[in-house]
């Protein structure tokens, strides 16, 4: 089963619509869902904090700032 990883933060409201995204695509296939929240003064702050939300598949790189739940189950079926 592949693994999906959310990365956001607090008070993100595009990180809110993303995970509602997530979880409806979840209910018509299986994968893990994994949120990772960055804060400041970690490493993956200073890396995704201005391209949040962030959405990993098996750890690589599929969408940031908005995600299609049409095109991850499409990249998610791949």
């Amino acid at each position: 089963m592949k693994t999906v990883t959310l990365i956001s933060k607090d008070d993100c409201h595009l990180c809110a619509v993303a995970k509602e995204v997530l979880r409806k695509a979840q209910k018509k296939t299986s994968f893990n869902l994994r949120e990772q929240k960055i804060t400041p003064g970690e490493a993956d702050f200073e890396v995704y904090h201005e391209r949040i939300p962030v959405i990993l598949i098996e750890g690589e790189f599929a969408f940031q700032y908005r995600v299609s739940e049409r095109q991850l189950l499409e990249r998610l079926k791949s």
